[in-house]
């Protein structure tokens, strides 16, 4: 299936695409902040560059995108056009999430996934009760937790 828009069009809308400071990222930050908790963004330092790092709870939040990260859920589709290329590479950032976890839980650091199908979309979930499951998860002691959204 041929693209329906130019190359150089398809490659300014791509470029657009952010890999930090995301609108579900930032919703989540902002929400966190106004229930008290402080944080640190981007941890290079850390496996996998979590998006939102609390070193007083030992804990990391990745804010991941349901296509990009292959989410099995109603936002996420394989592409028609250049099939193996968009294989290729998805599998790759589903391997290095893996990969991230397993260096972060080696490393005792909490973990945290939520996906944008939380966030956006018909399934997803009450901003309240999310960003409660949130603080939830900061204050108790579970290792690794993920919220995704609601499945129809």
């Amino acid at each position: 299936m041929t693209d329906i828009v130019s190359s150089e069009k398809r490659s300014k809308m791509m470029s657009k695409i952010r890999a930090a400071d995301t609108k579900p990222e930032i919703l989540v930050r902002k929400a966190l902040h106004a229930r008290g908790f402080r944080y640190r963004l981007h941890g290079r330092q850390l496996p996998g560059k979590p998006d939102i790092v609390l070193p007083k709870y030992n804990a990391v939040i990745f804010v991941h995108g349901c296509f990009w990260h292959c989410h099995d859920c109603h936002l996420f589709k394989w592409p028609k056009s250049r099939e193996e290329f968009w294989k290729e590479k998805l599998s790759r950032n589903r391997l290095r999430d893996s990969q991230a976890l397993d260096l972060l839980h080696d490393e005792q650091v909490r973990t945290l996934i939520v996906w944008e199908c939380s966030l956006k979309g018909k399934g997803r979930l009450d901003f309240s009760s999310l960003v409660s499951t949130v603080s939830d998860w900061l204050q108790g002691c579970n290792n690794h937790k993920e919220i995704r959204g609601r499945s129809r």
